[in-house]
C-alpha cells in the first residue's frame, strides 16, 4: 500500500477525514498568514519562529509550545520523501490560499527529481462543513500539481512577502488560472489594507456596519460578518480582536455585562467617513511583508480599486497620496 501524506489547513477536518477512511497521515498547516509578519529573506524554520512569536503576542498560547508545534510541522514536511504521494487539501478562501502558496513555493525549491507525486484537491467546498460522504466525493476532483503550479506559487509567495504591496497588486494583471481561487484571494488581501474613506480594513468596516444594523451579541455579529464575505476566511479568534479594538477605542459600548454591543457616536461618525480610524488608532500592523505604520502607510482605494502609499495629515484630518 502506498504511503500517503495529506496536508490540510487545520486540525478541524482530520476527524471527518479519518471517519471517511481517507488513507494516510495528516499534516495540518495551522497558520493564519493573513495576519502578522511574513517578511522576505527568511527560510521556513526562521519564518516559523517569527510566526510563533506573533501568535504568542496575540495571546494565543505560550511561545515555546507554539514554536514547538511549528518545528514539528516543518520536520514532518522536510520528511516528504518518505511518502509515495502527497495530497494537498485546501479551501477557496484567503486563509487557505495563502497556506497553499506557501507550501507549493516550498516544494518549488526542492529537487523535482526527488519529489513524490503531488496532487491538489481544492473546490468551492469548505472541508470542515463536509460530511464523510462529501469528503470522499471531493477525491474525484484531485488534480496533479505541475511545474506551472509550482512556478506560480513561488512568484505569488515572493510577492506576498515583499516590503511593499505593489507586486502583490500587480498579480491581478497576471494569469493565475492554474490556481483558480487565487485571484480572489489576492483581491481580498488588498481589501484588508486601510481604505481611503475612513481608514478601516474591509473586515473592520463590515463588522462595524453589522453592529450599526442592529446585531448586538458578539457571536451574532461574527456570523453576520461572515455572511458578507464571498468566501469566509476569518476565524472567530481573530474576529474577537477586532471587537476588542472597537471597545478599546470607544467605537462601541457594552451593555448587559458585555454580552451586547452598540455603536457610540464616534463609531457612527467613523462609518459615515467623518472620522478616520488611522487618527483614532495609529496603525502598527503587518500584512505579509508590508509593515504598515504611520511612516509606511499603504491604503486601498475602494472606488478606484487601487493600492497606493499615503500619509495622514493631522492638519487636514485626511489621507493624502504620496506622489
Amino acid at each position: 500500500m502506498k504511503k500517503v501524506l495529506n496536508i490540510i489547513n487545520s486540525n478541524a477536518v482530520i476527524n471527518i477525514m479519518q471517519k471517511a477512511h481517507i488513507s494516510g497521515d495528516f499534516l495540518p498547516w495551522r497558520d493564519f498568514l493573513h495576519e502578522g509578519p511574513v517578511p522576505e529573506n527568511f527560510n521556513l524554520a526562521q519564518l516559523s519562529k517569527i510566526r510563533a512569536h506573533f501568535i504568542h503576542e496575540q495571546g494565543f498560547g505560550k511561545f515555546a509550545d507554539i514554536h514547538q508545534d511549528f518545528k514539528n510541522r516543518d520536520k514532518r514536511l522536510a520528511n516528504y520523501q518518505a511518502y509515495d504521494k502527497i495530497i494537498l487539501w485546501f479551501e477557496p478562501d484567503l486563509y487557505d490560499q495563502l497556506q497553499l502558496i506557501q507550501i507549493l513555493a516550498w516544494f518549488a525549491k526542492q529537487d523535482p527529481t526527488k519529489n513524490p507525486p503531488l496532487t491538489l484537491i481544492c473546490t468551492h467546498n469548505y472541508l470542515s462543513d463536509c460530511s464523510q460522504q462529501e469528503i470522499l466525493t471531493l477525491s474525484l476532483y484531485e488534480k496533479p500539481i505541475t511545474a506551472v503550479h509550482l512556478a506560480l506559487a513561488k512568484k505569488v509567495w515572493s510577492a506576498f512577502r515583499e516590503p511593499t504591496p505593489l507586486s502583490w497588486f500587480g498579480l491581478l494583471e497576471e494569469d493565475t488560472s492554474s490556481l483558480p481561487f487565487l485571484k480572489d484571494a489576492i483581491k481580498r488581501m488588498l481589501e484588508e489594507y486601510p481604505n481611503t474613506n475612513n481608514g478601516l480594513s474591509r473586515s473592520e468596516h463590515e463588522a462595524l456596519l453589522v453592529i450599526a444594523n442592529g446585531k448586538e451579541k458578539p457571536y451574532e455579529i461574527f456570523k453576520a460578518y461572515q455572511e458578507q464575505e464571498e468566501k469566509k476566511f476569518m476565524g472567530d479568534i481573530i474576529f474577537w480582536k477586532i471587537l476588542d479594538d472597537f471597545k478599546k477605542y470607544k467605537l462601541t459600548r457594552s451593555k448587559e455585562n458585555g454580552h451586547k454591543l452598540t455603536l457610540t457616536p464616534l463609531g457612527k461618525r467613523l462609518l459615515q467617513g467623518k472620522e478616520n480610524w488611522l487618527k483614532i488608532k495609529p496603525i502598527k500592523r503587518w500584512i505579509g511583508g508590508v509593515h504598515l505604520n504611520p511612516n509606511n502607510l499603504w491604503c486601498w482605494d475602494i472606488k478606484k480599486r487601487n493600492i497606493a502609499k499615503y500619509y495622514y495629515s493631522n492638519v487636514l484630518s485626511s489621507l493624502l497620496p504620496i506622489k
